[in-house]
């Protein structure tokens, strides 16, 4: 293919694009960039669209063979000037490559409730940075999969695939309106419900973090929402000693993850 030179070539507006949730519905795809994430992409399976690349920005062997990974892959190879390649990178140094990839999803009938397993629910989220962190913390315990209980942030926002560090291709994302109907399955499989507060429940959700366990965290700004709270059948919280009134939802779900992967630690080798 000959060398993109214009950045208001078709292809090239229309992966500029996908920094639109419309525009990613409609294309059917997301925008992906950073060698580390693109390698993990492939290794998980992901299905790789289109690579837009410029050799003049490789600076190791790495970009070049990952190329070659997403030629064996049957992506298509788009090659571009430095330019081109940096209208489409949010980096402030791009390192050559930005890829494009299917859109892909979960369901609730997918996830396998065996063991004791630890699935976090998101209530309405809304910064994806939050989504991104929270989703690169459950890949790191092995959680069953991440549920997002909709409207909810999109889980492929550039934002988002750039905070979860590539693990949105390794944890399972489902995604739901039916709220009665989610928690109707997580009670089918003897889930226990443990949501988050910061002022009732357990500290630190001691005691509550055996069997198989949903961890529930709640919007940014409102909190768990009463058609999600009625479902709940315990409750965890953090000591706050200082004069902070609560903690980020990232932050406060990275701390319960790790709670709940101290529990199992304590029972045997994981």
């Amino acid at each position: 293919m000959e060398r993109i030179t214009s950045t208001k070539n078709r292809r090239v507006v229309e992966a500029r694009k996908l920094s639109s949730r419309k525009h990613r519905r409609r294309q059917g795809r997301f925008l992906v960039e950073g060698l580390q994430i693109l390698h993990m992409a492939l290794d998980a399976g992901a299905e790789p669209v289109e690579v837009f690349y410029c050799e003049d920005l490789f600076t190791g062997p790495e970009a070049r063979a990952l190329l070659q990974r997403f030629a064996e892959r049957g992506a298509t190879l788009v090659p571009v000037a430095p330019h081109v390649l940096q209208s489409l990178s949010e980096r402030e140094t791009p390192q050559g490559l930005v890829a494009t990839f299917r859109l892909f999803e979960h369901t609730l009938d997918q996830i396998r409730w065996e063991g004791n397993g630890l699935t976090v629910v998101l209530d309405r989220l809304q910064d994806p940075g939050n989504l991104g962190t929270l989703i690169r913390t459950a890949d790191a315990v092995a959680a069953r999969a991440v549920i997002l209980i909709e409207p909810c942030v999109d889980p492929f926002d550039p934002k988002t695939v750039r905070g979860s560090m590539g693990s949105i291709f390794n944890v399972p994302i489902v995604r739901v309106k039916d709220v009665a109907h989610l928690f109707r399955t997580l009670r089918d499989h003897r889930v226990r419900v443990v949501g988050t507060d910061v002022r009732e429940g357990r500290l630190w959700g001691e005691g509550l973090w055996e069997g198989e366990v949903a961890l529930l965290l709640g919007n940014e700004a409102r909190g768990l929402s009463p058609d999600v709270r009625e479902h709940v059948d315990a409750y965890a919280r953090l000591p706050i000693v200082g004069k902070a009134e609560s903690l980020n939802v990232a932050v406060a779900g990275g701390v319960f993850m790790y709670c709940w992967l101290r529990a199992q630690m304590d029972h045997g080798p994981r």
